[in-house]
C-alpha cells in the first residue's frame, strides 16, 4: 500500500467513503509474495483441483478493501480478461483478515462450464476488450438472486477459496473491518498464449513478440511451481 507498483489501480469512486485499490504482478519484488507462491502447499493444491501435471504461476493479484468501502466487485468471470485459452486453469483468494457472509468471494455454481461472457469495466461497464456484441452479456443476477445457485463463506486468515477462471463470481463491500486479499492465478498443462489486440488485465508489454500464439506459458514471467511426482 505504501509503494503501489506501476500496474496498481483504484477501483473505487472518488466519493465512496472507504478505498478499494488493486495491483498486479508483484512476487518479484515482494519476498512475502514469493514465500507463499513457491513455498506453501497453494500450488499443490491447485495441481490437484486442476488435474494437472505442472503449475506455472500467471499473475499475484492484491485486493484491499479499506474500512466502508461500499464500491462492490461486479459479477463477473476472469478468463475473458485474460490472454490465454484453455480449461486447465485456477485462482486462489486468500483472506488477510476475516471475512463475513456480506463481503466474501460469492460464486454462482456450475459456471465454470461457460459459456464465455462479455468482459466490462467495473465502474463504467464498458466493453472494452472484447467488441460489443461479441459475447453474451450476464444475466442480471442480483435482480433474481433466487433463481440462481449462489455459495460463499465466511472466511478467517488462513483460510483460501479455489475456482475456475470462467466462474462466476462478485464481492460486496466492506464495514468497519479492513479486507485484504492476495489472490494468486495459477496455470496448468492445457494452458496456451492467446495474444489479443487490446491490452488484457494485468497486461504483459512484449509478452506477444516472445511467445507465439498457441505455445505454452513456457517463460521466465510464469514460472512452474510445482510438479506431479513421478512414479517408480
Amino acid at each position: 500500500m505504501a509503494a503501489p507498483s506501476h500496474r496498481a489501480i483504484v477501483a473505487s469512486q472518488p466519493d465512496d467513503p472507504g478505498y478499494f485499490i488493486e495491483d498486479f504482478c508483484n512476487w518479484q519484488r515482494i519476498d512475502e509474495y514469493r514465500e507463499l507462491i513457491f513455498r506453501s502447499h497453494a500450488a499443490e493444491t491447485a495441481g490437484a483441483l486442476m488435474g494437472s501435471s505442472t503449475v506455472r504461476l500467471y499473475h499475484d493479484h492484491l485486493l484491499v478493501k479499506e474500512p466502508n468501502t461500499r464500491q462492490k466487485t461486479p459479477w463477473h468471470q476472469d478468463q475473458p480478461y485474460y490472454n490465454l485459452d484453455g480449461r486447465q486453469n485456477c485462482s486462489m483468494w486468500a483472506p488477510m483478515d476475516p471475512v463475513g457472509r456480506a463481503s466474501t468471494l460469492e460464486f454462482v455454481a456450475g459456471t465454470h462450464n461457460g459459456p464465455w461472457l462479455m468482459p466490462r469495466t467495473f465502474m463504467t461497464s464498458e466493453a472494452k476488450w472484447f467488441p460489443e456484441g461479441s459475447l453474451a452479456d450476464l444475466p442480471d443476477i442480483e435482480a433474481d438472486r433466487g433463481v440462481f445457485d449462489i455459495i460463499g463463506w465466511e472466511l478467517e486468515p488462513g483460510d483460501a477459496v479455489f475456482f475456475h477462471m470462467l466462474t462466476l463470481h462478485a464481492a460486496g463491500g466492506v464495514g468497519s473491518g479492513r479486507r485484504r486479499v492476495l489472490s494468486v492465478r495459477f496455470l496448468g498443462d492445457d494452458i496456451r498464449h492467446a495474444p489479443r489486440r487490446w491490452k488484457t488485465s494485468p497486461d504483459f508489454p512484449g509478452l506477444a513478440d516472445e511467445l507465439p500464439a498457441g505455445a505454452p506459458f513456457d517463460h521466465p514471467s510464469f514460472p512452474i511451481l510445482w510438479r506431479r511426482p513421478e512414479r517408480i
